[in-house]
Order: structure tokens, then sequence, then C-alpha cells
């Protein structure tokens, strides 16, 4: 494929289209990176799909908990489709093209569903925090009507975000060259291949993620905290189990995801290398989506009956 920029005239020449770079240059490689990914990429529609199916249509699973749960589905299924998709297409095609309008789409699609997921965090944190350390108060606090408008926040800040951030970047020129060191249109990579000194607009994406990282997830630390406390003053064993078992799969995500996402986005540039910036995105894009639904079902027997049951109804459907 020809990776030449072509340019388009507006005061001063700007890239007009852009080209991932090869993943490999052995065949066999990428043959075996897009049969993995591909697989990974299933698993993780399916069992998302699965986890929002399943709490919509079993009424016992109809609480906060659970609600904010199956709009994490539905932001990792978003967040997955984003990107996967065009990462396929490039390792077993020479079709690694895209146009700047296409990739300013996915940078706002990723930007958006990401973000998301970083507030929905935080108030699943904040869920389970007024369920251990306030439970008299948490039917009136977390009501259905509460619950939906934090949902809407969290949706609306990644939205917000991911067109701040897209028109940010894409006001700039890009001179060449075009192709981009990455499997998607992340904002490093992008910025990389900017005209001039991005110095500012560098600082500006860190402060941003500064923001959209690390605040929601010292709130959740210091929730975390809070729950802990509770837990060391509540008298019995049965206490202890119950809170583990209701916490304890939220912070294994939230681990993999703010880990995956701080060590890309919060260390400094000069330590940046592109091979180790794509194993992390493949990490928090595939890995950690794949991971989500297994991880919630294989903690909590609520989802999993939930899960047997919505899997049932499916096979006496085939069947009858």
């Amino acid at each position: 494929m020809n990776l030449s920029c072509s340019l388009w005239q507006d005061n001063s020449p700007s890239v007009k289209h852009f080209a991932f770079a090869k993943f490999s240059v052995v065949t066999e490689q990428c043959f075996f990176l897009f049969t993995l990914i591909l697989l990974m990429f299933l698993a993780s529609l399916t069992g998302n799909a699965l986890i929002a199916l399943a709490i919509w249509t079993n009424l016992v699973l109809h609480m906060p908990m659970y609600f904010f749960l199956a709009n994490l589905s539905l932001l990792e299924i978003g967040y997955t489709c984003s990107v996967i998709p065009k990462m396929l297409q490039s390792l077993v095609s020479e079709a690694r093209g895209i146009s700047r309008e296409g990739c300013a789409t996915q940078m706002f699609f990723f930007m958006l569903f990401a973000i998301s997921e970083c507030c929905l965090l935080e108030a699943m944190a904040f869920d389970c925090y007024m369920a251990i350390c306030s439970p008299l108060h948490y039917a009136m606090r977390m009501s259905h009507g509460v619950c939906a408008q934090l949902a809407v926040i969290s949706w609306g800040v990644g939205c917000m975000v991911g067109l701040g951030q897209t028109n940010y970047i894409f006001s700039l020129n890009f001179c060449g060259p075009c192709e981009i060191d990455h499997f998607f249109c992340d904002l490093p990579p992008i910025l990389a291949l900017a005209c001039g000194d991005t110095s500012h607009n560098e600082t500006v994406v860190f402060v941003v993620a500064i923001l959209c990282i690390s605040s929601p997830f010292l709130l959740m630390v210091a929730s975390y905290g809070r729950i802990l406390a509770a837990v060391l003053i509540m008298p019995s064993p049965e206490g202890h189990h119950k809170v583990l078992s209701t916490c304890s799969s939220h912070l294994l995500v939230v681990t993999l995801f703010y880990g995956s996402g701080s060590v890309t986005y919060l260390r400094p540039k000069a330590s940046h290398s592109p091979r180790i910036d794509k194993l992390l995105a493949l990490f928090y894009t595939v890995v950690t989506s794949m991971l989500n639904p297994i991880i919630y079902s294989l903690w909590n027997k609520e989802v999993r009956a939930a899960l047997r049951r919505t899997l049932d109804k499916k096979k006496v459907l085939i069947h009858g």
C-alpha cells in the first residue's frame, strides 16, 4: 500500500489520509494475532451482551448495582467496537488507511466510551459505599432516578470530553508523515504527527487525563477506604464475606482498567515506547473488556443465576 500522504490546501497543507503501521512484516504472526484478537473480541461481545441481557430481563436484578453493571457492559461493547474491527482489518489486508474524518470519528467514540467508563466506575464505587456504610438511607439516596442521573452524567461527561479533545486535536495541521504508529487513532500517536511544537497540546491532554483518570480514581480510593473501615468494625465473619463478595469484583475491574490507563496516559513522554503503548492498548481495549463479564459472573452468584436463566430461555426458544 502506498503510504504517501494526500494533502488539502487551507492556508497550509495538512494530511488528508492516515495509515496504521503494520503489526509485523511476518504474515504468520499477523494471522496469529488476528485469530487471537478476533476470539477475544467475540468473547467480549458475547459476555457483555449476555450480562446486559440477563440484567434487563431478570426483575430480581433491577437494583442499582446491576443497573450500573448493565451500563458498563454496553460501554464495553461500544469501547471495543470503536477500535477492534479496524485493527482486525489492518492485520490481514493492505487496507490500513483511514481518512482524517474517519480517524476523528474513531477518536471521538473511543474517548466517549473510555471517559464514560471512568465516571461509571466511580458511580459503582459510590453505590457500593452507600450500600455498606449507609444502609438505612440507601434506598432513598440510590433511587432509580438518582441512578439514572448518575448514568446520564457519566455518558454526558464522556461525550463532552470526547468532542472537546477530538476537536482540539484535529484543529491542528498534519504535515506528514501520515503513518500512525499504533492500531487506532489514540491521542499520543496522532499528536506525534502534528506540525510544529505540540508541547501545549500535550500539556492539555495530560491535564485532561489527570482530571478524567486520577480524580475518579482518588474518589474511589476514598470510597473503598471508608468501606474497609466499616468492614473492620463488623462483628460477624458473614458480614465480612458479604462485603468482599459485593465489592471485590468491582475493585478488580477498577484495578485492571485504571492501572493500564494510568500507565498509558500519565507516564512521562520520554518513557513512551510505541511497542509498549500498543501492548498496553491491547490490554485495556481487548483483554479487560473480555475479562469483565468473567469477573462479575465468577464473583456474583446473582449474576451467575441470571445468566443461567437467560441461557435456558434461549435454549427453549431455539428448541421450542
